[in-house]
């Protein structure tokens, strides 16, 4: 049978504090149960031993035989009683064990209880829901801030009537790319032809269509270069 018993929790003899009845106990208790085993070891080999010399006798002569017989009888009887008292102190380690880890248990738990009962001491309520409903405000403050700064800073130096120049400006430039790909002349370049009176003038005459393709070409990659 194991021997060793419940008294695991509490380590060896060495440990164990005088004042602590529980685990003074414990090592009491855990000192007979070795005793014991002990015990109960010498009695098992005791039988055994009538045991064989009950069948060492039994043909030659029965008296003998008789005799080991008994006192075999008289080991078992003993033995049961040994195994019953095992299984007593047994029983009784683990009950001690049991309301020993069960006392130190509630101990924790009271100090625990206790540290929190000093942590919530300044603690109510109201207090914390004041104090969620000021973190509250402060949030809200500061994204209207955020909010305030980052319109200014998007609106500054912004003005309406050079959006409509640039809009008007990248429409332009549109056209003129879909012209050249199609070989027409853009409609808004008419305008800049010369009239026949300016040639008469003396101005320089009308450049056909592929040179002002040419021209619009060459604007449009330096504006790409830039």
């Amino acid at each position: 049978m194991a021997t060793w018993g419940w008294g695991g929790w509490f380590g060896g003899g060495g440990g164990a504090r005088k004042n602590d009845r529980a685990k003074s106990a414990i090592l009491q208790l855990r000192g007979q149960l070795e005793m014991l085993s002990k015990r109960e070891k010498h009695l098992q080999n005791q039988m055994e031993e009538q045991d064989g010399l009950a069948r060492k006798y039994v043909s030659s002569n029965k008296n003998a035989a008789k005799a080991a017989l008994k006192r075999k009888k008289q080991f078992e009887h003993a033995l049961e009683q040994t195994q019953g008292q095992i299984m007593t102190l047994e029983r009784e380690i683990y009950s001690i064990e049991t309301a020993n880890i069960n006392k130190e248990t509630l101990d924790a738990m009271k100090n625990a209880s206790a540290a929190m009962k000093q942590i919530h001491g300044g603690l109510t309520i109201d207090k914390v829901d004041q104090t969620m409903e000021e973190l509250r405000e402060q949030h809200a403050i500061g994204e209207e801030i955020g909010e305030a700064i980052t319109q200014s800073i998007g609106n500054q130096g912004i003005d309406d009537a050079d959006l409509e120049d640039e809009f008007e400006q990248l429409q332009q430039e549109e056209l003129d790319n879909k012209m050249l790909k199609t070989g027409n002349v853009p409609v808004a370049d008419v305008g800049r032809l010369p009239s026949a009176p300016e040639a008469i003038k003396g101005k320089a005459p009308a450049r056909s269509q592929e040179e002002d393709e040419e021209e619009e070409l060459r604007k449009l990659q330096a504006e790409m270069a830039m």
